[in-house]
């Protein structure tokens, strides 16, 4: 028996500002669920999250939650009440007192202290308590909005484990794609004010979204060249048949008024960078560089050398000194012992965390010019501020409004734009991928790939990470304030390390047992082979998963409808119990199949 959903919306509608943020949504959430919601900034995630958590109220359609189901809900911006310390405010997020202890190891396990006062806590340690709260709630389901955000990359591992470990329904906002890929068994799509469900991860979700904007490119292009064919029959066929023909020539221009209103995908930021003279061979080069705060030594005899064109990413837990390596190598600060020398050519751009560089008062155009003026030189292109900001999506309207009115994605492009309008050799990206949507972040990987300089990028996103560079800076396992650099990606990284940053190596013993009985001589290979019934499954069950994904297409197209919910709500309750059924069997029946080829090709390698 398939259970109840937890959360069901069914025609919701939803506007700001007069653009519609949700058109008709109607989704389901069942209590094992696991779904990524995404989309591009703006498009209304959060807000969608709101209306699942019941704190907004649509303009029309209906929230139905399950009586009793219990919602643990991750904000960007918690409230903290009346609350003065962080143990006051994990006492009063919990249902049941034996819980606190938990909560408390919880949140000293991201960085957090039970005695700190909430009104001294940075905004990422605002956010790392609020995430032990609803880690140790008892929630039926989660809803967690950027989740990651100000955790570093042993942080992100332990988040994956609980959250892999939990037996609620979760619901998911975040930028970061391997985190997605880890945690999530099927997407929404929130795109110009429809919503789309994959019965997939995100890892299917980038090539199922291309494939729908192909399509809808293809079919905008059918409707373009049947509008030419009309007009054509305006101008050379209508004149002697006009009274017959006037269901025709409204047709035409009803064709015209749908070509006109429709929403295409949201464009992709222009990143260009500001040509710089070509640094020298070798930028950089530290020898043998120590340096010691308050007695804590934060790098220890470390010597490398960045030369034009390396792209070096710089990977370690919160504290180990990720900043002060970087202002050691860029030469804001000397080291205690070594030598740094720096090209006397270089040109330096910087993209901190916090943004630091953006004015909150200033104008979005004076984060451009600098104040001076409404016009920026990019290379040999000189472009009206405007415009320049509107290849970063920003609209005409903002360049004369308050960095202070930008949301954060919008922030962190603006700032983006900022560093690639000054000339430089030397890029340093302090976590440039914070509150980015993926769509960006495609365009940034592109733009990093073909920089003529060097790059120093800071980042916690692994995925990003293997996308942009070809070595890695991180600290080593063993010894406090030691750096070492590895080939490769996160990935290579970690392969090479032995285990993730801030991670100690694991050294296993091995177990010496005296055996009683001598060993038996190696056996020859069993003639083993699949049976009868697992070739004949291995055989059909490409074809029974073909029809279950069909069957799923179909009923979430019947679910989709606005108004099934409204006109017969039997059959929507009945339709939604299928959906679960046929997604169950299809996971089962994928999981079968690998199950059967990987014993196949495992049989196969023996022969």
């Amino acid at each position: 028996m398939v259970d109840a959903p937890l959360v069901t919306l069914a025609g919701i509608n939803l506007t700001f500002g007069g653009t519609p943020l949700f058109e008709g949504a109607t989704i389901q959430i069942g209590s094992r669920d696991r779904i990524a919601l995404v989309g591009r900034n703006g498009c209304g995630k959060s807000t969608f999250l709101k209306v699942i958590a019941g704190a907004i109220e649509p303009d029309a359609g209906e929230r139905f939650a399950k009586p009793g189901a219990a919602i643990g809900y991750l904000e960007q911006e918690p409230d903290y009440g009346d609350c003065k310390t962080v143990s006051d405010y994990l006492a009063t997020r919990l249902s049941r007192a034996d819980d606190l202890h938990r909560s408390i190891v919880c949140a000293e396990r991201l960085g957090v202290r039970k005695d700190q006062l909430l009104s001294s806590l940075s905004g990422g340690e605002a956010r790392k308590t609020a995430l032990a709260a609803v880690l140790n709630e008892d929630a039926d389901i989660l809803l967690l909005d950027e989740p990651t955000n100000h955790l570093d990359l042993p942080s992100i591992n332990w988040l994956e484990e609980q959250l892999n470990s939990k037996r609620c329904a979760i619901v998911l906002i975040s930028h970061d794609r391997r985190f997605l890929k880890t945690i999530s068994t099927q997407t929404i799509w929130i795109d110009r004010g429809t919503t789309r469900r994959l019965s997939r991860g995100f890892g299917y979700f980038e090539d199922w979204r291309d494939a729908i904007l192909e399509e809808e490119e293809r079919d905008r292009h059918k409707l373009a060249r049947k509008i030419v064919r009309e007009e054509h029959w305006m101008r050379y066929g209508v004149t002697a048949r006009r009274k017959r023909n006037m269901r025709r020539v409204g047709e035409l221009q009803a064709l015209r008024s749908k070509l006109r209103d429709a929403r295409g995908p949201a464009g992709a930021a222009k990143m260009k960078t500001a040509d710089a003279t070509p640094a020298s061979k070798r930028i950089i080069k530290a020898d043998d560089i120590s340096i010691t705060f308050d007695e804590n030594t934060i790098v220890s005899s470390f010597s490398t050398e960045i030369r034009r064109g390396d792209r070096v990413g710089i990977v370690g837990p919160n504290g180990a000194g990720k900043t002060t390596l970087i202002d050691l190598l860029t030469g804001n600060i000397a080291p205690d012992s070594g030598s740094v020398s720096i090209a006397d050519n270089a040109q330096f751009i910087l993209v901190d965390q916090k943004r630091s560089t953006l004015d909150p008062t200033a104008r979005v155009a004076d984060a451009i010019t600098d104040g001076r003026g409404d016009w920026v030189s990019i290379g040999e292109q000189r472009k009206h501020v405007s415009g320049y900001l509107q290849d970063f999506l920003f609209g005409q309207e903002q360049w004369r409004a308050p960095v202070s009115s930008l949301s954060g994605g919008e922030r962190g492009r603006l700032a983006i734009a900022a560093a690639l309008a000054r000339p430089s050799n030397v890029m340093v990206l302090d976590e440039p991928t914070n509150d980015l949507d993926l769509e960006t972040l495609d365009v940034l990987e592109d733009l990093l790939a073909s920089y003529a300089g060097a790059l120093l990028l800071v980042s916690h996103d692994r995925d990003f990470l293997d996308r942009t560079v070809t070595s890695i800076i991180t600290t080593d396992p063993e010894i406090p304030g030691r750096w070492r650099r590895y080939v490769g990606g996160y990935d290579d990284m970690v392969a090479q390390r032995g285990t993730p940053p801030g991670e100690r190596v694991k050294v296993l013993k091995p177990k010496l047992k005296t055996p009683k009985k001598p060993p038996k001589a190696p056996q020859k290979p069993s003639n083993a082979k699949l049976s009868y019934k697992e070739k004949y499954a291995l055989e059909t069950l490409p074809k029974k998963i073909a029809e279950l994904e069909k069957k799923v297409t179909e009923l979430n197209a019947e679910l989709a409808d606005p108004a099934l919910f409204q006109n017969d709500p039997e059959r929507f309750n009945r339709s939604a119990t299928d959906l679960r059924a046929v997604e169950e069997a299809l996971a089962a029946s994928e999981e079968e199949w690998l199950a059967l080829e990987m014993k196949r090709e495992a049989l196969e390698a023996e022969q």
